[in-house]
């Protein structure tokens, strides 16, 4: 699969051939450099090693340094592999948008966003205990039993409870290029994806 990596900048919609109007979420997807080529004589796999957005170089590790100058580049602050690129790449080459044609579909990849330690309710649709009455007051959001006394005498695992929400590796497929702004490095992808504005996104589209 190629791809891009990009950032998220927001949410808006517009209007399609049918004059039907869709939300879509607008993603600055590269311009992204070349700064590894995987081979199978050498890895054993094949896959193109893409880097996006500009890092300070007084915060880059000495390695990374010497791993983006090689390439003929700046520091960059994120770097991911894709497998099976359409078209071969050279190394230190400059990928941008045009990877991608309007209308087809793609899988975005993102972290969502971080809800810090929710309970039941919020994090797993739980509806409570029930009615505030007999003296129920402090229960209408409380999880209730989470299993049997003496036999098994423990909590299974996998048990929904509250716990920490959010912040996870999150992949939605099949969804819609909507439109492309070249000269901006804009995407236009019909619907939502996961994570905060400003978050880095993995665009990849299946060959």
């Amino acid at each position: 699969m190629s791809g891009l990596l990009g950032k998220k900048i927001g949410m808006t919609s517009i209007f399609d051939a049918n004059g039907k109007n869709v939300p879509v979420t607008v993603i600055e997807a590269g311009p992204c450099v070349v700064t590894q080529i995987r081979t199978i004589e050498k890895d054993g796999y094949e896959a193109v090693q893409l880097s996006f957005g500009e890092k300070k170089e007084k915060n880059t590790p000495k390695a990374m340094k010497g791993h983006f100058a090689k390439a003929g580049t700046t520091p960059k602050r994120r770097v991911s592999e894709f497998t099976r690129f359409e078209h071969r790449k050279t190394f230190g080459e400059v990928v941008t948008v045009e990877v991608f044609m309007e209308g087809e579909f793609v899988d975005v990849v993102g972290i969502s966003k971080g809800k810090g330690f929710q309970g039941v309710v919020k994090r797993h649709g739980f509806s409570g205990v029930g009615d505030a009455t007999h003296g129920q007051h402090d229960r209408l959001r409380a999880p209730g039993s989470v299993g049997a006394s003496s036999y098994p005498a423990r909590v299974f695992k996998g048990m929904r409870m509250a716990g920490r929400m959010g912040g996870k590796n999150v992949k939605l497929i099949n969804l819609q290029i909507i439109k492309i702004i070249p000269e901006k490095n804009l995407l236009l992808v019909k619907g939502a994806v996961p994570g905060p504005k400003n978050g880095f996104l993995k665009i990849e589209r299946w060959n």
